[in-house]
Parts: C-alpha cells; sequence; structure tokens
C-alpha cells in the first residue's frame, strides 16, 4: 500500500467517525439528554414539565418520586391506555422518566422522542432518593398537581 494510499484512508476513516459520531451527538440532543434529579424537579416545580415512573407497578412498593406519574414501560410498549390522558396533556411539556436504574427511562425516551415528544432521563429512583427530594408511597396522591 502506497504512503498516498494509506493517507486517503485515514482521511476517509476520520471522516466517517465524525460523521457517525456528530448523528449520534444530534439523536441524544432532540432526546434531551441526561438531566440531574434536582434540575426535574425544579422543571417540573416550574410546570415546564412532567416526571413519569416507567418501573413496573411491584416496583412501585419501594416508593416514588413525590411529582410522578405511575406509568410502566410495559404499557407505553403495548396498549398505551394508562399513558394516553398524560401523553395527550403533555404536548407543551418536557417529559421527564426515570425508573430504577436509568436503562428503562432510557428506553422509553426513545420511544417518546421517536413520536415527537420532548423528553429526557433523569435515571434511577435511587438518584431521587440521594438528592433528598420528596418521595411517596405509591398509593397517596402525586404531588404534580
Amino acid at each position: 500500500m502506497t504512503p498516498v494510499t494509506k493517507l486517503l484512508l485515514l482521511v476517509i476513516g476520520f471522516f466517517l467517525f465524525f460523521t457517525v459520531r456528530s448523528m449520534f451527538a444530534q439523536t441524544a440532543k432532540s432526546m434531551g439528554g441526561r438531566v440531574s434529579p434536582p434540575e426535574a424537579a425544579a422543571r417540573v416545580k416550574a410546570g415546564s414539565a412532567i416526571l413519569i415512573d416507567v418501573r413496573e407497578p411491584d416496583e412501585w412498593n419501594s416508593g416514588v418520586a413525590a411529582p410522578a406519574y405511575l406509568l410502566p414501560l410495559s404499557d407505553l410498549k403495548g396498549s398505551r391506555k394508562k399513558w394516553a390522558h398524560v401523553l395527550e396533556d403533555a404536548k407543551d411539556k418536557q417529559i421527564l422518566l426515570y425508573c430504577r436504574s436509568g436503562n428503562r427511562s432510557g428506553q422509553a425516551a426513545a420511544l417518546l422522542a421517536k413520536a415527537g415528544y420532548s423528553v429526557a432521563n433523569v435515571g434511577g429512583f435511587g438518584d431521587w432518593q440521594k438528592a433528598g427530594l420528596p418521595t411517596r408511597k405509591p398509593d397517596e396522591p402525586a404531588g404534580n398537581d
């Protein structure tokens, strides 16, 4: 392989790398990326966002974020019966999502971003608790009114 060919392949490789990297950065930006629990709480309090716990109902027994809607990821991926009214009301707000670790909330964020919603991942419920933010039992009224 000649030095010119090596240089050409190197230039093409860099071009492809930065093109793909830019595409992933744009996707992450449109999804809103990650938001810290204190920032999420501030946005919810200001009325510019809603918070949704996407864990499954049996996981809510350990507690939930006080302002959170409780809507399982399984319903979002399925019939969306539980999600329908919340999504209708959230068209002009950012949807902030959390789960146990941040993985399922990331999945929900990707689905909702693809559907045109403004979303961000807050991570896991443990992050909310570590930040000292208010929690509640799942049968207590949400502080999102």
